[in-house]
């Protein structure tokens, strides 16, 4: 019986056994985006939609108060069975009504006082969905600066 001595292969084609670098990165990658994918699945939508709505109430509350400060009339918000108005401008002017039902105010008739003053003081409304109402999201300002929407402590 005769043995075939071992050759080792030619220069440069020898392969080592395990992963690459840049294997392990497109892996941990792949692994990156599916977590991130789940965890935004998971999420409870009527939170994001909450989210949604003081965000897009903070952006309303400051349009309407520059449209205050350079018009010189005083502009108010306040809430209504229906969804909330801006009186003092034009009608449609800006939206009045929630982007979801069942959105609404937990506070008993809020009233917000939008100029046309350039310091208005501190002012603050909290929203919720009114089927959840442990969730709430206050939109403030300290009459300075423009309303933002205050992330509820832990």
């Amino acid at each position: 019986m005769s043995r075939i001595p071992h050759q080792s292969p030619p220069s440069g084609t020898h392969r080592s056994a395990g992963f690459t670098l840049l294997e392990l990165l497109v892996v941990l990658a792949i692994i990156a985006f599916g977590t991130a994918g789940v965890a935004l699945s998971m999420r409870d939508p009527s939170e994001t939609r909450l989210e949604r709505e003081a965000s897009r109430l903070a952006a309303l509350l400051e349009s309407a108060r520059g449209q205050s400060r350079a018009s010189g009339i005083p502009v108010v918000w306040r809430s209504t069975p229906e969804g909330f108005a801006f009186d003092g401008l034009p009608a449609g002017t800006l939206p009045n009504r929630w982007l979801e039902p069942g959105t609404g105010t937990v506070s008993a008739n809020p009233i917000l006082r939008l100029g046309p003053d350039p310091l208005i003081g501190r002012q603050e409304i909290a929203i919720a969905v009114l089927a959840k109402p442990e969730r709430v999201l206050r939109i403030a300002t300290d009459g300075l600066r423009p309303f933002t929407v205050l992330t509820p402590a832990p």
